[in-house]
């Protein structure tokens, strides 16, 4: 049997995942905002509005950071459970294959 996380229940990275999809979206309004003068014809913003706009990859960069870190939690799960069955002596089966 394996220990597989419910739905509901938050994994190591879902934080950072959803932080990073708002730092991403913020930067992307930040973007439009930005280039919205370019096309309406009036002054554009100054050099540190186009900065805010670098929060897309920012954005980008943390989600990433935290779907690494998931990965990582996965696999270290996955390597635990291998070592408690090698562990007992037997080979891991599917749950379908197990007798009761």
């Amino acid at each position: 049997m394996t220990a597989t996380p419910q739905p509901d229940e938050a994994r190591p990275g879902d934080a950072l995942v959803k932080a990073g999809g708002i730092v991403f979206i913020l930067g992307a309004l930040a973007t439009l905002a930005t280039m919205a003068p370019l096309f309406l014809d009036v002054d554009p913003f100054p050099s540190y509005a186009w900065a805010v706009c670098m929060l897309m990859g920012v954005g980008f960069i943390i989600s990433a950071a935290g779907v690494l870190r998931g990965i990582a939690f996965q696999r270290r799960a996955a390597r635990a459970v291998q070592a408690t069955t090698q562990g007992q002596g037997g080979t891991a089966q599917p749950a379908s294959a197990q007798t009761p």
